[in-house]
């Protein structure tokens, strides 16, 4: 587990640092084709994608950056998927905010839940003057979740990871707006 991340908890969710606790998890949600269908990935190749996922896992990031494995608050054993706040490939200087979800979670609102105090962790407590949000234009879920949390399209698709995508952004100020802060 990584100490240099909080933990959340939500009305109906638990969100903690992602660890090799969650590998299994996390593989088996990976190749499940529906989930991955809109993002690039070693997924159709067991060793490659083991390793990939493995390397994520364990990556160090700075304070306040990272994964977190999300959970139901009323079988915490039950892994619905993760969140990140990390640098934009890894490297920054912009920072992504992003989400996967087993396919069974769709549609009950658990990635805005999960996502909000990610939302409000990197404005308050990292207080980021901007998150972004790379979501391939056909991923209508991810695009919806990101538009609740406040995030807004900006002009122009572009790529994330090779892969198609809309730019989503959110700055300080509208986070303040927004969040009433």
């Amino acid at each position: 587990m990584k100490p240099h991340l909080p933990t959340f908890d939500t009305a109906r969710l638990l969100l903690r640092p992602r660890s090799m606790a969650e590998f299994d998890g996390c593989l088996a949600m990976d190749r499940d084709p529906q989930v991955t269908q809109y993002v690039a990935g070693p997924w159709h190749d067991p060793q490659a994608h083991e390793r990939f996922l493995s390397e994520r896992i364990q990556r160090p990031f700075e304070p306040g950056f990272g994964y977190w494995s999300i959970f139901v608050k009323d079988a915490p054993a039950t892994f619905l998927g993760w969140i990140l706040l990390i640098p934009v490939d890894g490297v920054g200087p912009e920072i992504e905010i992003g989400w996967r979800l087993n396919r069974t979670a769709w549609g009950r609102g658990y990635a805005t839940e999960a996502a909000t105090p990610i939302v409000e962790h990197a404005f308050r407590d990292m207080r980021l003057q901007q998150i972004v949000a790379g979501i391939h234009p056909e991923n209508i879920g991810s695009i919806r979740v990101a538009e609740k949390l406040g995030l807004k399209f900006v002009d122009g698709d572009g790529t994330h990871a090779d892969e198609s995508c809309r730019s989503y952004r959110m700055t300080q100020d509208e986070f303040r707006a927004r969040y009433g802060i």
